[in-house]
């Protein structure tokens, strides 16, 4: 029976998205806050520089004022998702961001080989990072960025844990035109263990988040109220492939398992805009999984954010809403940033 319940939980966490996406930490590429998330992630090289440094850490220099960010998302299926963020500015040239990524599923209904209700689950899954960044030139940052993946699926499972690196570049061409590179993930894997679930017969495994390489750009126009953002992704990971096939030893049929090891790439593109209309509004929309191969893997997506100073403080809200893929429905984020 635990066999079964683990299998149900891991699926449920992963959702519904295209085999090859089923990969360690999908939670953590979802995107992260409102913003970044109604222009589609395409904030390798966010011209405005109000992307959080999740994206980049080479934006982290940009960040106007030090401030704290909260978003939650409001999803189908018992799901859970909410960002917290702090980050500041360090004069004169460089920047730090720190953040935390939740996501969850809960009331998921246990039962047994019978179809007898055992018991009710919930699975949680977080990410902490730390940014930094700094100026190099008139017109280039660079920064790094370190995350620490917790995974806790089974009561009787210990929670998988493992540290990423991110590193980030950003280019300005031209007074309009930025340029951004990012590689995530780097080093990252979850180790499986489940002796403790299932004795003897338990096992260790090792799944390697993808590692991801992005690259795109970041257009100013109309005078610098609007930008075009464009990404181009490209994953690669690796899985192990287990079969089992039936032999005869010693006169016998008995199953004897192979291992194979895959190399697996995908890749995808992502577009996003956002306009200002007037200082504290702003417009937003954009579509991701461009290109994905799947017809209904397409994920558009708008939003706004509202400014309003609150005392000596600067408050803003915003609101995305997102169309899942396959059926899923939508998902709608409320985010609210205030400048300290």
């Amino acid at each position: 029976m635990k066999r079964y319940v683990l299998g149900f939980l891991l699926l449920a966490v992963l959702g519904t998205a295209e085999v090859q996406a089923q990969a360690a930490g999908m939670f953590s590429r979802l995107g992260f806050g409102a913003r970044g998330i109604a222009m589609s992630n395409a904030l390798v090289a966010d011209a405005f520089g109000d992307a959080s440094p999740y994206y980049n850490p080479a934006l982290a220099p940009f960040t106007s004022r030090q401030h704290l960010e909260a978003s939650a998302a409001f999803l189908s299926f018992d799901r859970e998702l909410q960002f917290l963020q702090f980050a500041a500015p360090l004069r004169p040239r460089a920047g730090i961001a720190a953040g935390l990524i939740h996501a969850g599923v809960g009331d998921i209904d246990g039962r047994d080989l019978s179809g007898y209700h055992t018991d009710t689950y919930s699975t949680d899954e977080f990410a902490f990072f730390l940014a930094f960044g700094t100026r190099i030139g008139p017109r280039a940052s660079v920064g790094v960025g370190l995350q620490l993946f917790r995974s806790d699926y089974v009561a009787l499972l210990d929670p998988a844990m493992t540290i990423g690196i991110d590193l980030g570049l950003t280019v300005r061409l031209t007074e309009a035109l930025r340029l951004g590179l990012a590689v995530d993930d780097l080093l990252a894997r979850y180790t499986w263990d489940t002796s403790a679930l299932y004795d003897d017969s338990g096992t260790s495994a090792t799944d390697a988040f993808p590692v991801r390489l992005r690259i795109g750009g970041a257009y100013r126009l109309m005078e610098g109220r609007a930008q075009i953002v464009a990404e181009y992704e490209s994953r690669v990971r690796t899985a192990e492939l287990r079969t089992v096939r039936i032999d005869l030893i010693g006169g016998l049929p008995r199953p004897v398992a192979q291992t194979q090891d895959l190399r697996l790439h995908d890749a995808r593109l992502r577009l996003g805009a956002e306009v200002r209309l007037a200082e504290p509004f702003a417009l937003r929309a954009g579509i991701d999984r461009i290109g994905d191969g799947a017809v209904d893997a397409a994920m558009p997506s708008a939003g706004f954010m509202v400014e309003q100073a609150v005392g000596r403080l600067l408050a803003r809200a915003e609101y995305t809403v997102v169309r899942q893929p396959y059926g899923t429905g939508a998902m709608h984020l409320l985010a609210l940033r205030l400048f300290l």
